[in-house]
């Protein structure tokens, strides 16, 4: 029996050490990743109205780091200048949701990033996201196309971000709604893919209910993708053990 134990043994054992390796190369990264996300921080609260004063904190409660900032010493400033400070700091790169602490009191004030929906609707005006046809397949050419996509969303990950499939008027309506949802779908299969996480893509199928104001309902140019930034409230900070790929 003493050659069965042995090779039992050694896979417990480098089980172990790997579970071991892990853990400590991800606590490592951390918060080497929340200091680099915060190095730029204080230049821009200084510039938007901050002063030395207001402070981010890059951290849970439980001490790990997170992308998602908690603002404090701001007591004396204005609501315009909060929120002047709260967007100059959820614009810089990889910065989640906001909030602000007043002293030891959380003020339910939460502001999360919408300006990547406008991102992304700019970068959706040049170019389209394609898919082979009648199918929900998404081109091998748009690769690129959605590279640029998830990262002008990945400020956003404070907010649910909806992903929206059109159709043309081809076809029949059940048919269009089934293959919009499937597409919508497969986008969202692809931005998980880069490291957005699938908790916050919402997707729906739409058919041809909403063409492009200007395109008749037939046109081609009406089969298209659409991205919503929904914010979400309160926000509920995660910490950056699992960074998405930069």
């Amino acid at each position: 029996m003493e050659f069965l134990r042995k090779p039992y043994t050694a896979i417990v054992a480098g089980l172990i050490a790997c579970i071991v390796l892990a853990y400590t190369v991800g606590g490592a990264s951390a918060p080497q990743v929340a200091q680099r996300i915060a190095a730029p921080v204080p230049a821009a609260i200084a510039e938007a109205g901050g002063g030395d004063t207001v402070r981010a904190r890059f951290s849970l409660p439980n001490g790990w780091p997170s992308r998602h900032p908690v603002l404090t010493g701001a007591e004396g400033l204005s609501e315009s200048t909060r929120a002047r400070i709260a967007h100059a700091v959820a614009a810089l790169p990889g910065v989640g949701g906001i909030s602000w602490a007043d002293g030891d009191l959380m003020v339910e004030q939460h502001f999360s990033p919408l300006h990547c929906q406008d991102d992304v609707a700019a970068l959706l005006r040049a170019r389209t996201i394609r898919f082979e046809e009648s199918s929900a397949r998404i081109d091998a050419a748009s690769g690129s196309l959605i590279d640029e996509v998830a990262a002008a969303l990945r400020p956003c990950l404070g907010a649910v971000i909806r992903i929206s499939g059109h159709t043309d008027r081809s076809g029949s309506e059940e048919a269009n709604l089934a293959l919009s949802r499937e597409r919508a779908e497969a986008v969202r299969g692809a931005l998980v893919r880069r490291g957005i996480p699938n908790a916050v893509l919402r997707v729906e199928g739409m058919g041809s209910a909403h063409p492009v104001e200007g395109l008749e309902p037939g046109d081609p140019a009406n089969r298209r993708i659409e991205f919503t930034v929904v914010s979400t409230a309160p926000l509920v900070p995660t910490p950056v053990d699992t960074p998405g790929p930069r």
